[in-house]
């Protein structure tokens, strides 16, 4: 996997350290899933598990973002911490938003074999309880479908949502 340094126009706010990519990408509470089909995108927003190399996402057994997926498995990937905006007090366009972003992409990939499939959730699971090693009931297995997204690269950009000056 790698970072893509020098890409964005404002190279003052990108991110290039690895560890805050990774901070931002465990403390994020939502994750947009960005797919295409020929020229029609598709963006949703999922609930996820990041081990450090891989997200992943469950699913249900069929369903549009399927469709997609499985017409191109190629995807891009955003999360962000919560953005706050920065008011000026005398000049409305000189507001601004403080915040920080990863975008990547990468590939999605079904998880088949059952302690795959077991691990996707336990990671989706320690993202949002810090804890692994769930059981997890025959049931709902049968109709849950799980997914890892092998990343590729990875960008950040940090603002500080500080105004403009003229």
């Amino acid at each position: 996997m790698t970072a893509e340094p020098g890409g964005m126009r404002r190279q003052d706010r990108e991110i290039l350290e690895r560890r805050e990519l990774d901070e931002l990408l465990h403390a994020a509470g939502v994750c947009r899933l960005a797919l295409a089909w020929d020229d029609e995108p598709y963006l949703v927003p999922l609930s996820f598990g990041y081990d450090g190399r891989r997200l992943y996402f469950h699913t249900a057994l069929s369903g549009r973002k399927l469709d997609f997926v499985a017409h191109n498995p190629r995807v891009c990937f955003e999360v962000e911490e919560e953005p706050r905006v920065v008011e000026h007090p005398e000049r409305g366009c000189a507001w601004g938003v403080a915040y920080a972003s990863v975008i990547g992409y990468g590939r999605l990939v079904e998880l088949l074999d059952e302690a795959g499939r077991k691990q996707g959730l336990d990671e989706i699971m320690r993202h949002y309880s810090g804890r692994a090693d769930w059981p997890y009931a025959p049931a709902v297995l049968a109709r849950t479908r799980v997914w890892a997204l092998e990343i590729e690269s990875l960008t950040g950009k940090r603002a500080p949502g500080k105004p403009e000056e003229d």
